[in-house]
């Protein structure tokens, strides 16, 4: 994993990783998941200006192993950069997951109380597409604040909480359940003001963890094709299809290292800020991101490299299936489960609709260098 582009350490860090992901797909339970979640939080540093290349060559690997297993370890490491980022202390041993969707005719609000404790807010409202809430014991969860939005941390052991894991029948990640989830009176603190979860550069680079995800994924799923054709030497066809994806997946790999490697150089950027200053301060996370956020556009940047990941992944998924035809996907679970777990989970790109919002920001604030 970014062997080339983004050097040994990353490929070490993604090695690491791997091992993490031995719960193995399939039949690990969403429990066995959150565990490595856990484990993985504790030697993968917050997602900040500086350690990029190692997070989105972690989420790459364990997604290459286990794509469900990445599902669920991406949002847990995601919350855990956020409230870094806050100033806030997860609870010891809290999963998280992060509800920022919005669906029509839904909508989560929230009301301040005259209760003057850590969690003046109150939840009301249904949420879509909340992952594994259920199984997890704590979320970040966007809300409506009047006109605008506002991220909150709450408990979702709370008895006003209620999952409708009914809901998801997918085929794609079965065990990973996304349905709504209805609040009711659901106590919880802010976490930052009205609009900044939603407008910090972190928000752009935590979707560029997500394409790491994808990339690695169809790097799990590229191996499946390197075996056929290692065991079928004769065979052009299985040939000329790794081939292929062997291109495919280096775009790929391109667009999310290099990515990082922008996002990790800003900490130099603040570094030199801090020693050009007669008063040195202390470079923090949020210090990266304002220094971030004068000298990119991370909005264009993070679509542009979701939508480059996508069509790798849908070329990589077409000509693997292609390759390998009908017999691993009807009776390798292992296989089938990967083509069907990656191919929902590359859905968070909304493809053409991604595509015109590229075009949008090109067309109002430039961004592009012809």
């Amino acid at each position: 994993m970014f062997r080339a582009a983004a050097g040994p350490a990353a490929a070490a860090a993604g090695a690491g990783a791997a091992g993490a992901a031995a719960v193995g797909r399939p039949g690990a339970a969403p429990t066995d998941r959150l565990a490595a979640a856990r484990a993985l939080a504790d030697s993968t540093p917050p997602l900040a200006a500086g350690t990029a290349v190692r997070v989105f060559a972690t989420l790459a690997a364990v997604a290459a192993e286990d794509v469900a297993l990445a599902r669920t370890v991406e949002p847990h490491l995601d919350a855990l950069s956020v409230l870094a980022q806050a100033g806030i202390d997860a609870p010891a041993d809290s999963t998280w997951g992060v509800f920022a969707a919005e669906g029509p005719g839904l909508q989560l609000d929230a009301h301040r109380t005259a209760d003057a404790g850590p969690d003046p807010f109150l939840l009301t409202g249904t949420k879509p597409w909340c992952s594994l809430a259920s199984t997890l014991s704590h979320a970040l969860v966007t809300a409506h604040v009047g006109a605008d939005r506002q991220l909150f941390a709450v408990d979702l052991r709370h008895e006003g909480v209620h999952a409708h894991d009914e809901a998801w029948v997918a085929r794609g990640m079965p065990d990973v359940p996304s349905g709504p989830v209805d609040f009711r009176a659901v106590p919880a603190r802010a976490v930052g003001d009205p609009g900044w979860y939603l407008h910090r550069p972190g928000f752009a680079w935590g979707g560029i963890g997500v394409a790491a995800c994808w990339w690695g994924g169809a790097v799990g799923l590229a191996r499946v094709l390197r075996d056929h054709a290692a065991a079928r030497p004769d065979s052009e066809l299985l040939r000329a299809a790794l081939g292929a994806v062997v291109a495919d997946l280096a775009d790929a790999e391109d667009a999310v290292a290099g990515a990082a490697r922008r996002i990790d150089a800003t900490a130099g950027a603040a570094a030199t800020a801090e020693e050009a200053t007669a008063t040195p301060v202390e470079v923090t996370a949020s210090a990266d991101e304002a220094t971030a956020s004068a000298d990119e556009d991370w909005a264009l940047l993070a679509q542009v490299v979701r939508s480059r990941v996508r069509r790798a992944v849908d070329a990589v998924t077409s000509r693997v299936v292609g390759a390998i035809g009908p017999g691993p996907l009807t009776s390798d679970p292992a296989v089938a489960a990967r083509v069907a777990d990656l191919g929902l989970y590359v859905l968070q790109d909304h493809g053409e609709r991604d595509l015109a919002r590229i075009g949008r920001i090109v067309l109002e604030r430039g961004g592009v260098a012809w």
